[in-house]
């Protein structure tokens, strides 16, 4: 968004691809000719479709259409469920007559899931009565969010307020007691922001509900995988003069005088002078347990503030190339959700899977007569039995394998045989998350619960520094980072009223 805004940008990316938990990897098998192509993380999208009207409250399809780039997506309607409860197929139905909800808790259930949706549908609006690009943190604001101030005369003030709540607060106003409800809500939740709902803030799941339950709701698979997105976006930085530069691992962020002034590269100590600002996408523990500022720079407060945020828990990952006919893909799901006991808690080890299978709908993406999957727990593995270990060692190898056992067990629910269909098998482990995506624990993001805290803005005391990722608002997920991205870029300076307008005016039909 800075380069749209007319700034000249460069990024610089530790690792040697671009997208942070969103890049992908390729690996080949022995006898197999061609690659298979693996999601490294995020895998659920919606709103995506360029051929789908786009919504003003997804930040990620904001910053593709202001770059005017395109991500090819198969949309589809339905994923699978494996609970407790039995077997069931979700579909924006899925709380309406005939609906997997009523199929696993019984027309009661539904009842209650109708109330809690008339809840939400002021929240929804409220939501996206405000887009995020409008937003700003100066005097600009009046000219960029002043505009859009009308649409919150068709809510109520009091309705809006209840969006910094915990879900929960939400669930509790709308009567809702049935336990395979609650239960259900705290997995989508979990699946959010890797809190239930007692910790999970409203504004998040006033989106997702939308994206999920409104009729006609569909989601996206990427064409070429989630990576189709970051090359988009670079494709995006490119086409309007910025740079991005791989393999660039930033050692300092320069502060001069209370001012951010550049970075300084591991690379031959190569420095590069910002003359605007300097924008880190860092986790906010990897900033200020880094080394890579200059804590003294910033009031001892803030550090101790920025440094107690709580950690999320990190994954265990399983990628499998596997042999599969495409009749046999056909009578899969692309996802599915899996739940061992709700009794132990969404947030129990061993307890909860996700699985995708992008192949359902994307060939390109393994061999002829082969697939592509990632099954992973979210954010339900601890950091500690791995802190200790080396990465060449027999005990990290053991552990690997005893930790994915349990994705096993629940894949051979999916595909009994997979094991023996196998051809490419890679494991990753809150170790993999710390090296290759750089982040403090392998941690999912902050654990930050709603009405106990909040993401902070982009802002810092530092004059020229910025924030944007997963620790800053609006929080988890790749559309909500997007969100940051397009909230530090507006902060950059008042100079990018005039172009921030300009934009505001070619997104009105959202």
């Amino acid at each position: 968004m800075s380069s749209l805004y007319g700034y000249r940008t460069a990024v610089f990316e530790s690792h040697s691809a671009p997208g942070g938990c969103a890049h992908g990897f390729v690996a080949k098998a022995r006898g197999v000719d061609g690659e298979f192509r693996f999601d490294t993380g995020p895998s659920f999208f919606s709103g995506l479709n360029p051929d789908i009207a786009p919504k003003a409250s997804n930040p990620l399809r904001t910053v593709l259409d202001a770059v005017g780039e395109r991500v090819e997506c198969a949309r589809y309607e339905t994923f699978g469920l494996k609970l407790p409860e039995g077997d069931f197929v979700h579909a924006a139905g899925f709380g309406r007559e005939g609906g997997a909800l009523e199929e696993a808790a019984g027309p009661g259930a539904t009842g209650q899931w109708g109330r809690l949706m008339e809840k939400m549908e002021p929240l929804e609006a409220a939501v996206a009565a405000m887009p995020t690009v409008a937003l700003r943190f100066d005097a600009g604001a009046v000219l960029t969010a002043g505009q859009f101030l009308p649409n919150f005369a068709k809510t109520n003030p009091l309705e809006n307020l209840k969006l910094t709540q915990p879900f929960s607060n939400i669930v509790d106003g709308a009567g809702v007691e049935d336990e395979f409800v609650r239960n259900w809500l705290d997995l989508l939740c979990f699946c959010l922001s890797g809190l239930p709902a007692n910790g999970t803030i409203t504004a998040e799941m006033g989106l997702m509900m939308g994206e999920f339950y409104e009729p006609g709701a569909v989601m996206d698979t990427p064409k070429g995988g989630a990576s189709a997105i970051i090359d988009a976006l670079v494709r995006g930085i490119e086409k309007h003069g910025g740079e991005v530069f791989v393999k660039a691992h930033v050692d300092d962020i320069v502060i001069e005088r209370g001012r951010a002034t550049g970075v300084r590269l591991r690379k031959e100590g190569k420095e590069v002078r910002a003359k605007k600002a300097v924008i880190s996408n860092l986790s906010v523990w990897d900033l200020f347990h880094s080394g890579i500022v200059d804590n003294a720079a910033f009031p001892d407060a803030f550090v101790k503030e920025r440094k107690a945020t709580p950690v999320g828990k990190s994954f265990m990952h399983l990628h499998v190339g596997f042999e599969m006919s495409r009749e046999e893909l056909e009578k899969l799901q692309a996802h599915y959700m899996y739940v061992d006991s709700w009794e132990r808690g969404i947030e129990a080890e061993d307890n909860a899977v996700l699985l995708s299978i992008p192949s359902v709908h994307d060939d390109s993406l393994a061999p002829p007569g082969h697939a592509v999957l990632h099954i992973y727990t979210p954010a339900t593995e601890t950091f500690a039995r791995w802190e200790h270990l080396d990465r060449t060692s027999k005990e990290y190898r053991v552990l690997k394998e005893e930790r994915a056992a349990y994705l096993w067990e629940v894949l051979e629910k999916v595909v009994p045989d997979v094991r023996a269909r196998a051809r490419v098998v890679r494991v990753g482990t809150p170790l993999t998350h710390r090296r290759f995506l750089r982040r403090h624990e392998g941690s999912y993001g902050a654990a930050i619960r709603a009405g106990e805290g909040s993401f902070p803005f982009p802002g810092t005391p530092v004059q020229g520094l910025l924030t944007c990722g997963d620790s800053c608002f609006p929080g988890i997920g790749v559309p909500a980072v997007a969100g940051s991205g397009i909230l530090a870029a507006n902060s950059v300076g008042i100079g990018s009223v005039l172009k921030q307008l300009e934009l505001l005016e070619t997104l009105k039909g959202y």
